[in-house]
């Protein structure tokens, strides 16, 4: 397999997002002061500053995703999938040159079965083990004896 048109493709990517990283220094603000500001404002940068942030990390791993790829090709396993072992088609790496495995194992990482678990937020399992304790089972009665707004007619 020529891997050199592959190589050239994403040493040019990676030198293109290199290139635009400096660009993202500090987060501007339109106001200097939040005290006087409209809610719809501080809303608007803040939603600039999260999208920044998001863009940054695509950038991050996009990075990280040809860097894996380049170093493929330096050992001499690009386009051959990393979990079954199979020949990656060439239409897949020219739509996506850091694909280090086939579709059928394209979620799937290093031949590792990633389930669903795995993929799920942290803190689904830190809210889960809460709501499991024995304890737990009268918590809004443990609340509402400790006090409510209910007035005395209310009960």
């Amino acid at each position: 397999m020529n891997t050199a048109p592959f190589k050239k493709q994403l040493e040019e990517r990676k030198a293109e997002i290199l290139e635009h990283q400096p660009s993202h220094e500090e987060f501007e603000t339109t106001e200097l002061s939040n005290y006087d500001n409209h809610p719809a404002d501080n809303a608007t940068d803040l939603t600039d500053q999260h999208t920044q942030l998001a863009l940054d990390r695509h950038e991050e791993e996009e990075l990280e995703a040809i860097d894996e790829a380049l170093e493929a090709i330096k050992e001499g396993t690009y386009g051959t999938c990393n979990v079954c072992g199979e020949k990656i088609p060439n239409e897949r790496l020219e739509i996506v040159p850091t694909a280090l495995t086939c579709v059928e194992h394209a979620n799937e990482t290093s031949g590792t079965d990633a389930s669903t678990e795995d993929r799920r937020p942290i803190e689904e399992k830190i809210l889960d083990a809460a709501t499991e304790r024995e304890d737990m089972d009268n918590s809004f009665e443990d609340v509402e004896n400790f006090g409510s707004s209910d007035t005395p007619s209310d009960k």
